[in-house]
């Protein structure tokens, strides 16, 4: 009877990418219900589903990492249309990918926090390319605002990571 209860680990590693998957599908949607925050540029947000990504880029695998980007950036995009589609893929495919190159040195020279900041200026700086192409350069002045959002931005995602990353652990295959 304990045999025929065995989950294979390709399962169990299949469903752990699913759990992740889920969790930042929430997230994304847990924030794009939040208001505003005042004093920031439009559109500006915490990131909160990147914490899932960065988890991946380190835990599951570039592959499985980027996948949960698309998906995300697929989700948005049904919720808040074509825009935010491209904006949100292509901010968290670019970040997904820088965070997941500096996960690879031996040596770490970043920590969780410096990963969370380098995620954060790629996705917002992706993001502001993509509003310049799709409107027009001046929106490129918002830089230097989503540079210091996006440093406190990463800091506080780093944190948060550190906080569930031994919790996602007891998951993980």
């Amino acid at each position: 009877m304990k045999d025929k209860m065995r989950i294979s680990k390709v399962t169990r590693r299949v469903s752990f990418i699913g759990m992740l998957c889920a969790l930042a599908l929430v997230l994304s949607a847990l924030e794009a219900m939040l208001p505003p925050l005042p004093m920031l540029p439009p559109g500006a947000k915490l990131g909160l589903s990147n914490i899932v990504t960065m988890y991946a880029a380190a835990a599951v695998g570039l592959v499985p990492a980027l996948c949960i980007a698309l998906l995300k950036g697929l989700f948005i995009g049904c919720m808040q249309g074509t825009v935010a589609l491209m904006m949100s893929t292509a901010g968290g495919l670019a970040s997904t990918l820088v965070m997941w190159l500096l996960l690879q040195p031996k040596k770490r020279p970043f920590g969780i926090m410096g990963l969370g900041v380098a995620g954060a200026l790629t996705h917002n700086m992706t993001q502001l390319g993509v509003a310049i192409l799709l409107t027009t350069p001046a929106v490129g002045y918002y830089a230097p605002w989503l540079v210091l959002f996006g440093v406190l931005a990463g800091i506080l995602t780093g944190l948060v990571l550190r906080t569930v990353a031994p919790f996602l652990e007891r998951f993980r295959v």
